[in-house]
């Protein structure tokens, strides 16, 4: 897959970022319950960070045209560095939601930034495979970020300078060892509507998975410490339901190269129902059934958003591109700006128990969504059908089963 080599150095950025991102939403929401703040507040800065994620779509795209990717990627990594300093220096729940507002709005940047990057250097027969391996590489640096905290633990400064210091040194790899930035993009506004006429299905899939991704990353960890379980523990049970995204991202990503995209984002949607059922009914407050349920349960719902933005840039025009990663991001985090905040009081009102009951709901109903828009798109693409007849020619049972017919 040589197309993915001129993309090794944003690959690497994109990974310290994420570290430094992902343990941002963990630490927020521990240190914040330390400091004595109650969920639904915390669930209220989860919504202000996808509040800003939401003006990022809207703002961002203009500032690619004008100045380019490298140059808004280092802008934006340099203001969420120093916003993360900020959470430390003023500890105070509306100052928080105001750093988070403006962390949001950075992200969104850099995510949009990254993404619409990489879908212009890639063709559409590896898009889902090269989305596989971001999401890879996100998976396990935000995995490994997790181990910070129990490490250096959530209280004093020394977490925050690490975060800051991470997303700081995202720049230097884009800065000085890549050579494949894009051209900027035409001038556009956000069209939700030509992104919708893109693709119906992976915009209400966007906005599913942000309900549901929101609600796991940033009331998970307060679902995890009302179970029982330690700071240790909660860390871990974080980290295994991201490691749990890294088995099969690239197994998931290789089968749709090769099929109908729809089809396996069903698949994997159930299997997102399933696992939450398990974890609500199943685990109760065991550490170690509760790991295995959330390993299956990141093991089938966070590859969802890379199977959806695959579909939709498959319908794209070449300088589509970043309207598309505009487009899905806004979805994305408008579903995101209600997740934590809808989940948070839920835990808040009936127990831990019902952060995965709301999660397999949302899930449940992006089943039927899919299963109509197959009706109403039709079946298998031309194009899918035949990367899915090659692949069967390869295979020595479809070879054996030929031979037999005609003999």
């Amino acid at each position: 897959m040589s197309s993915i080599r001129p993309l090794i150095p944003l690959l690497i950025a994109a990974g310290i970022l994420l570290a430094g991102n992902g343990l941002q939403g963990t630490l927020v929401a521990l240190r914040g319950a330390a400091e004595g703040f109650a969920p639904s507040t915390i669930g209220l800065m989860g919504t202000a960070y996808f509040g800003g994620f939401l003006v990022g779509c809207l703002v961002v795209p203009g500032l690619l045209r004008s100045v380019g990717h490298i140059r808004t990627f280092a802008a934006l990594a340099a203001i969420a560095a120093s916003a993360c300093l900020g959470l430390v220096l003023i500890i105070e729940p509306l100052t928080w939601m105001a750093l988070r507002l403006l962390t949001g709005f950075c992200f969104s940047g850099l995510f949009m930034t990254v993404d619409s990057w990489i879908n212009s250097g890639v063709s559409n027969k590896d898009r889902a495979s090269v989305l596989s391996i971001y999401r890879i590489i996100d998976i396990f640096a935000v995995t490994g970020s997790q181990y910070l905290i129990p490490i250096f633990g959530p209280d004093g400064f020394t977490i925050f300078a690490l975060m800051a210091m991470m997303i700081s040194l995202s720049l230097v790899p884009v800065s000085v060892g890549d050579r494949s930035n894009p051209e900027p993009p035409e001038a556009f506004g956000l069209d939700l509507k030509s992104v919708w006429l893109i693709s119906p299905l992976a915009c209400l899939g966007c906005l599913a998975i942000g309900l549901t991704n929101s609600a796991f990353r940033l009331v998970g960890p307060i679902y995890a410490q009302d179970i029982g379980l330690s700071v240790a523990d909660v860390a871990t049970f974080m980290s295994a339901g991201i490691l749990g995204g890294a088995i099969l991202q690239y197994p998931l990503g290789y089968l749709s190269d090769r099929g109908d995209r729809r089809y396996v984002l069903l698949l994997t949607t159930t299997g997102a129902v399933l696992a939450g059922l398990g974890i609500t009914y199943l685990a109760g407050s065991s550490p170690y059934l509760n790991f295995i349920g959330i390993f299956l349960f990141g093991a089938f719902s966070l590859p969802l958003y890379s199977l959806a933005a695959a579909h939709a840039n498959d319908h794209a025009a070449r300088g589509q591109f970043v309207q598309v990663a505009a487009g899905l991001l806004f979805f994305f985090s408008l579903g995101a700006t209600i997740g934590p905040v809808t989940s948070a009081a839920a835990v808040e009102f009936g127990g831990p128990k019902l952060l995965f009951n709301f999660i397999s709901a949302i899930h449940g109903v992006l089943i039927f969504v899919t299963i109509y828009r197959m009706r109403a798109r039709g079946g298998v693409p031309v194009e899918g059908r035949r990367r899915f007849s090659g692949l069967l020619r390869t295979s020595p049972a479809f070879n054996k089963l030929a031979r037999k017919n005609r003999a």
